[in-house]
């Protein structure tokens, strides 16, 4: 997978303020807050930073939290994660493989097949809609 390789000044000129401070500062956005928390729509998601597919919808699922959350990467290798100690936690940070954006966190309380739930900041998420045909 090609990486995605840009200065931190490039990476605010190129992203909102809100999609900054989550993606490049780790960050967290408020729960029920962010523009797909409660979205149905059937596509695929993608990074907001450097456009790589990240999840796609049919492993979308409401666990409630108001954060959107999937089972599953839409691929194995879409989705890295490491051990993240902040906050006197220690949780599971999940980033884009391809371009180190904070995506949010991996907990092991998700539904089959996999048991897991990658609880994700929208904003750190573009949507492609599926086109329908007819």
């Amino acid at each position: 997978m090609a990486k995605t390789q840009k200065s931190e000044a490039d990476w605010q000129r190129d992203l909102s303020p809100e999609q900054f401070y989550v993606c490049r500062q780790k960050g967290t956005e408020r729960a029920f807050s962010g523009a797909f928390w409660n979205t149905k729509d059937k596509g695929v998601y993608r990074c907001a930073c450097c456009n790589a597919e990240l999840f796609k919808s049919d492993a979308k699922f409401d666990s409630g939290t108001g954060w959107p959350s999937f089972f599953a990467p839409a691929a194995k290798d879409s989705v890295a994660t490491e051990k993240d100690k902040s906050h006197g936690m220690v949780r599971t940070e999940a980033t884009c493989s391809s371009c180190g954006a904070h995506l949010g966190h991996v907990f092991p309380d998700g539904p089959a097949p996999t048991g897991l739930r990658f609880c994700i900041n929208s904003v750190s998420l573009k949507l492609e809609k599926e086109t329908t045909r007819g």
